[in-house]
């Protein structure tokens, strides 16, 4: 069994990559397994089988964890950009403040213990540090045990604890939130997290999130069907010009089992067997209007497009529906068909009188000669093609390194926003940008979603792998106090304030309420996987502002624990 240890162990030390993705392949593996209606997940099973691996002393450069987390904070924060900026409101202020008790209720708990336990400043700074999962705090109380007037060999003593109290409470802070927001705290209030998912992406309008993978949407409100001109229609002898001012399109006539050209001028006659497109409303007076309906015949032939323009043009800026019809007249526009309109990610009925927009996106239906019409009118078309547009992608996360170094001053302490919140911020911007501009900064769902969830993998594999072998040693060097107050300091903060969260500031959604303690806690792993059981991004609108606020205070208390923590000497 040594033999085959030390063999593992010399293979990963040549090949640190085949640990990570052995890593990242058994967690997966267990976090496919059901029992009761539990199921592990593949990002809590990747931290626990990172642990057993690491354990093997396997060394993963820390840039890589830090890089692959870039990767998956960006994709995150593309996602929701759009949402994210048109969401700044009154729900956004109460989630700040949420975030902030989450914070306040991580250093009283820390300070409590520390008194309680007569633990020294280094001590109780780790044991913030990792309890919180906060590594900028190590540098911040650092820094202040260093400007200690004391022997430098206690400041070295103290400066050691710190990483020492990381190491043991870091595991459990990082596994500690998975469990609580994604299981515990949802199974206590019997919420299902991706029903609850579902339909806060309904409220807020968010379409393209509801659907699971190889699901579509059955019912359309324009449709076409195939009717036999009866005897006596009212058709009979009318022009297809005639029903296109009133937004039914005869699109294809099948006579004596022949295809018949037709434009608007093309008059109707019994017997013929037609293709009408028109609002599904309509087709309850088609019967009357025109006859049976009846199967398509083999012989007739209708292609028709889907086509996504962007209004782009003045002469409809501001003009209804209902205007352009009138302004382009019917011969063009009568067999083109207004499916949705989205603007800034909100997904609009398209009424008559809805009016038209500068950078609304438009979901056009109908022949391609009329749509290409309809395009040059109204703006430009979205290239139905899904391809990434690396200029921009290399540019947001340039730009999101460049603002993670980034520092300014509170308090007289240093704080650096780092790639985690400097990538963040670069995916809001471009997913905005791509919301109103649609011709740059394309990033296609299946291209954001492998990034998103890649990089989570990699990252939290890289933890698991990291934290293990520091971990177990300095339990057996401590003890397991130090471990077990670090579950009370993970625990505690989210158990108070989700109580007061949920009774007092009213944030009753599931995903909301969860999500912004997520962000308070700076609980990446736990965002991470409550992402993964939500199956949308509808946590990463909460998530994104409470944890930006949470990196600014948490990185605080380092220097505030050392200035209240008495005891000196470890």
């Amino acid at each position: 069994m040594v033999e085959i240890v030390s063999y593992v162990h010399s293979i990963f030390l040549k090949l640190p990559f085949l640990a990570l993705f052995i890593t990242i392949a058994l967690g997966y593996f267990i976090g496919k397994f059901h029992f009761k209606g539990f199921v592990l997940g593949g990002i809590t099973g990747s931290l626990i089988i990172g642990i057993l691996v690491g354990q093997i002393g396997v060394k993963i450069d820390p840039e890589i964890s830090s890089f692959f987390f870039a990767l998956f904070i960006y994709a995150v924060g593309y996602q929701g950009g759009a949402q994210f900026f048109r969401s700044i409101n009154r729900k956004t202020f109460i989630q700040l403040i949420s975030a902030t008790i989450t914070c306040v209720l991580g250093l009283l708990c820390v300070l409590v213990f520390a008194w309680l336990f007569d633990l020294d400043k280094g001590t109780a700074a780790g044991l913030g540090a990792g309890g919180l999962t906060q590594s900028a705090m190590i540098g911040t109380a650092s820094d202040a045990i260093a400007k200690l007037n004391i022997s430098q060999a206690s400041i070295n003593a103290m400066q050691a604890n710190i990483a020492v109290g990381y190491a043991i409470c870091y595991i459990f802070g990082s596994f500690g939130p998975i469990i609580l927001l994604c299981t515990i705290i949802p199974w206590i209030m019997k919420w299902d997290i991706r029903n609850s998912a579902i339909k806060l992406a309904k409220d807020g309008h968010a379409s393209d999130d509801n659907l699971e993978e190889g699901q579509f949407e059955a019912i359309h409100s324009i449709d076409t069907r195939v009717y036999k001109v009866k005897e006596n229609s009212p058709a009979i002898s009318k022009s297809i010009e005639y029903y296109l001012e009133q937004h039914i399109a005869i699109e294809a006539i099948v006579r004596n089992n022949q295809m018949v050209n037709v434009d608007a001028t093309t008059i109707i006659n019994q017997d013929d067997i037609i293709a009408v497109t028109t609002n599904v409303s309509e087709f309850s007076e088609c019967y009357n209007l025109f006859g049976p309906e009846i199967e398509k015949p083999e012989s007739m032939k209708l292609t028709e497009e889907v086509r996504k323009i962007i209004v782009n043009s003045k002469k409809f800026d501001k003009k209804s529906i209902k205007e352009f019809y009138t302004i382009v007249g019917n011969k063009v526009a009568g067999g083109i068909f207004f499916n949705t309109i989205s603007r800034l990610g909100e997904v609009l009925k398209a009424k008559p009188n809805l009016q038209l927009k500068k950078g609304d996106e438009i979901a056009l239906i109908g022949k391609t000669a009329d749509l290409n019409v309809a395009s040059k009118l109204l703006g430009y078309t979205i290239s139905a093609t899904k391809i990434t547009d690396f200029i921009f992608f290399g540019l947001g996360m340039s730009i999101g390194f460049i603002f993670g170094l980034y520092s300014f001053t509170v308090f007289g302490i240093s704080i650096m926003l780092g790639n985690g919140v400097g990538c963040l911020l670069a995916g809001l911007i471009l997913g905005w940008v791509r919301s109103t501009h649609k011709r740059y900064a394309s990033l296609p769902t299946g291209a954001s979603n492998f990034l998103r969830d890649f990089g989570l993998a990699v990252f939290v594999a890289a933890v698991g792998i990291t934290a293990g072998p520091e971990a177990t040693m300095a339990i057996k060097k401590y003890g397991a106090k130090l471990f077990l107050l670090g579950i009370g300091v993970t625990i505690i903060p989210q158990v108070i304030s989700f109580i007061i969260s949920y009774y007092v500031l009213k944030i009753k959604n599931p995903i909301d309420i969860l999500a912004t303690i997520a962000g308070g806690r700076s609980a990446n792993p736990g965002f991470a996987a409550l992402l993964d059981k939500a199956g949308n991004s509808t946590p990463v609108l909460p998530f994104t502002a409470s944890y930006a606020i949470a990196n600014i205070w948490l990185t605080l208390w380092g220097p505030i624990i050392v200035a209240l923590v008495a005891k000196i000497h470890p």
